[in-house]
């Protein structure tokens, strides 16, 4: 049956999540806090019209003055959410297994360039690295290169990954592990590379910009905008349909999707084919992890803030903002490459094939008190568990065009 309006969207959708009183829910004193980007994104919409929600979602993220990403650690307890590499070793350790298995299947003596997109707090890399660091004949061959257009992230990256007396002003270090260069990066353009490179990119995409359409009562999908709300709306932004079709709408969605609500990312497609580009030219693979589907999935976009789900018009700027990402759309990008993908399989699958039971029962024997114990076994179950990210986590992988074989934690 077709869902006529968002809000009849959004509430059945909260319902069974059961999360909805985060939407909808009116405060008793008024409108939701006015964050310094509420005059700033009020002032473009009068001006201009309303906003695309790829053209919101830039400004709440990665505005430079009051975006979420660019002024603050959002990671871990203390954060707005807590990422797979915070929760346990195991699964940086895994991945970086993973690496060294990838780049050995290549035969390749040359170098391997570690690209990372939306590194954080630099926890990933730092096990990744242990854990390649290990290993002869790779530990000598490879550098790491951080992209990252946060200041505040990449201060806290440098004091995970480098020396106490490491220059903060240099965008070029040493890390801590086996002495490997580390450089940072504004964008995969500015990679000087000669040799096979590894993209890596952990809830990376789920961050980007995503435009929404739904379909309206003759069938016909419209853009998703967001407009200034009246007085009597508990927030200072809502969501509107544009009255007609319009250029994205037109481009960007099939027609034949039966879906009611769709979400699409041009970004994430054309971060996937500059993936494909320097796989072609250089050699190398990718793995890119995200909570995704495989296109059947509608309505994702949401907010969180301090481990809650939040409506995504309450307080600009200090509420993370993501959507699911749609692996069917970034196979589709990639048609015209010539790379192979793989996946999108669960991350319960991922690490079961790299051996997370084995590498647990090693840590479980190694553990000196109870709690160590619990803490594992608790860990464990919140990256594999299919009721908490076992399922709902998806690893996606791209190799060079006539590479046979199939990766290591690509069988399900």
């Amino acid at each position: 049956m077709m869902i006529k309006s968002l809000r009849q969207f959004n509430v059945s959708l909260m319902r069974s999540i059961g999360v909805r009183q985060f939407l909808f829910s009116r405060r008793a004193y008024g409108k939701s806090v006015q964050t310094p980007l509420v005059e700033s994104l009020r002032r473009r919409i009068l001006t201009t019209g309303p906003l695309t929600v790829a053209d919101y979602m830039r400004e709440c993220l990665t505005n430079p003055h009051h975006g979420y990403y660019m002024k603050k650690d959002v990671f871990g307890t203390k954060g707005d959410f807590i990422t797979s590499p915070e929760i346990s070793q195991m699964f940086g350790e895994l991945l970086g297994v993973w690496i060294a298995s990838e780049w050995q299947s290549l035969g390749s003596n040359n170098h391997l360039h570690i690209i990372e997109f939306g590194p954080g707090r630099g926890t990933l890399a730092s096990d990744i690295l242990r854990v390649l660091t290990q290993f002869d004949g790779i530990k000598e061959r490879i550098s790491l290169h951080l992209i990252d257009v946060s200041p505040k992230m990449r201060e806290i990256q440098r004091k995970t990954l480098c020396s106490a007396t490491a220059d903060g002003s240099t965008s070029h270090q040493k890390s801590v592990y086996g002495n490997v260069d580390i450089t940072w990066h504004h964008s995969l353009a500015d990679v000087d590379i000669h040799g096979n490179c590894c993209v890596i990119a952990h809830e990376f995409l789920d961050a980007l910009p995503i435009h929404k359409f739904q379909r309206n009562e003759k069938g016909v999908f419209h853009e998703v905008l967001i407009d200034v709300a009246d007085s009597s709306s508990p927030h200072h932004f809502r969501e509107v349909l544009a009255p007609t079709p319009n250029a994205n709408s037109t481009k960007l969605v099939n027609p034949k999707d039966e879906r009611d609500h769709v979400e699409v990312s041009p970004l994430a497609g054309m971060f996937v084919q500059d993936i494909a580009s320097h796989i072609n030219k250089h050699g190398g693979f990718a793995l890119l992890a995200d909570y995704g589907h495989n296109g059947e999935k509608e309505d994702t976009f949401r907010g969180f803030q301090s481990h809650k789900l939040v409506n995504t018009l309450e307080q600009p700027g200090e509420v993370d903002l993501t959507a699911d990402v749609d692996f069917s759309f970034l196979r589709h990008c990639l048609s015209p490459f010539k790379v192979v993908t793989h996946g999108p399989i669960s991350q319960q699958v991922f690490l079961h094939n790299m051996g997370i039971s084995i590498r647990l029962k090693t840590l479980l024997n190694a553990a000196k008190t109870e709690q160590q114990r619990l803490d594992l076994l608790t860990s464990y179950k919140m990256l594999c568990s299919p009721d908490e990210m076992g399922d709902r986590f998806k690893f996606f992988m791209i190799h060079p065009h006539g590479h046979s074989s199939l990766p290591a934690a690509a069988t399900s």
